[in-house]
């Protein structure tokens, strides 16, 4: 996996704007990918960041970038919790509630729709995608139901953040100088 990808597809979380970002990365071994994913650990701790696979699928893994305080704390939502609940969650940890996505994940063909809640999306608006799916007022990063201005000013600073990000990354900044400390 490139800087780039990971920048491309996780400045926001780089920077502390958002939880967390998934995406899907090609590999050719797991075990590389595995090692791989061990040395950015290592090298992003620091920062307060973490990724793991999510999923290994078809020569691609789901892997998921993450601020596990920021998790934590966005559990503890009480909209969260309630979601969390009707899905089957029954940890209550973040790291329970980790284990139980990344089992569904690997195990169920759809994707889940409380993924937001991991993301840093608004549990108002994970709220209106599981139960108003059709009803949404706006769609940028994620569907919103609930604080359209809010949300376009976040769409706005991630855009930015992302394009900043990947203009520093060409002009030879490390992750680790990107990455804010948290």
């Amino acid at each position: 996996m490139s800087n780039e990808t990971l920048v491309r597809c996780c400045a926001p979380t780089m920077a502390c704007l958002k939880t967390g970002n998934m995406f899907s990365c090609a590999f050719d071994s797991r075990e590389q990918m595995t090692a791989e994913l061990r040395r950015l650990n290592q090298r992003l701790r620091k920062k307060g960041l973490r990724i793991l696979p999510m999923r290994w699928r078809d020569g691609k893994a789901l892997l998921y970038l993450y601020r596990p305080k920021l998790l934590e704390k966005n559990l503890c939502d009480p909209l969260s919790k309630k979601l969390l609940a009707e899905c089957g969650y029954t940890g209550r940890s973040a790291g329970a509630c980790l284990a139980r996505l990344i089992s569904r994940l690997r195990t169920e063909k759809e994707f889940p729709h409380e993924v937001g809640l991991f993301l840093g999306y608004p549990p108002a608006d994970v709220d209106g995608f599981m139960h108003r799916k059709e009803s949404y007022k706006l769609s940028g990063l994620w569907k919103v139901y609930d604080d359209v201005e809010g949300a376009v000013r976040q769409f706005a600073r991630c855009r930015r953040c992302t394009e900043v990000y990947l203009n520093c990354l060409s002009r030879g900044f490390s992750l680790e100088r990107l990455a804010v400390a948290r």
